[in-house]
């Protein structure tokens, strides 16, 4: 169908212009603003060819920022290879200083715990998942229970634990 419809395009006149692709292998092509045969007019498009096509298996990140921007119209020119090579390095240096930070913060934390200068977080009493009917229930006792029925005062003594 796509074969299609490319033919169809590049009969009647609607063509489009490949402006750049990405190193995840994505196209990027401008269609500008043209009358068909027919008559009408196609207004100026951004679009992009994405190199897996299928939408399932679509993941964030597929299209890098800067296209993304060229192709919502956030920006007029497209990006060029060194901006993005740019932008890339600065994400990662980036990525490696919160990295140091929240390993540099995690040893901080364990040396403020082992001087007592926090308190170490409360531990979890409760056992099970919150949806689970039991949950926070405590295990069964084996001491005695009574009815309100069969309750004398003072015949029940708690058993001494040794």
């Amino acid at each position: 169908m796509n074969r299609i419809a490319g033919v169809l395009r590049r009969t009647f006149g609607i063509a489009r212009e490949h402006i750049g692709t990405d190193h995840l292998g994505n196209k990027y092509y401008f269609i500008p603003e043209q009358k068909t045969w027919t008559g009408r007019l196609v207004r100026a498009k951004r679009m992009v060819e994405a190199a897996n096509p299928t939408q399932y298996e679509y993941i964030e990140g597929s299209i890098p920022m800067e296209w993304d921007a060229w192709i919502r119209g956030r920006r007029k020119e497209p990006p060029s290879i060194e901006e993005l090579l740019k932008n890339e390095s600065y994400r990662e240096k980036i990525k490696l200083k919160a990295k140091e930070l929240e390993e540099n913060d995690l040893a901080l934390q364990i040396r403020e715990y082992e001087e007592g200068l926090v308190a170490t977080p409360a531990k979890t009493v409760a056992k099970g998942h919150a949806a689970a009917t039991s949950f926070g229930k405590q295990d069964i006792s084996e001491d005695p229970t009574s009815t309100a029925n069969t309750f004398q005062p003072g015949s029940w003594m708690p058993t001494s634990k040794k």
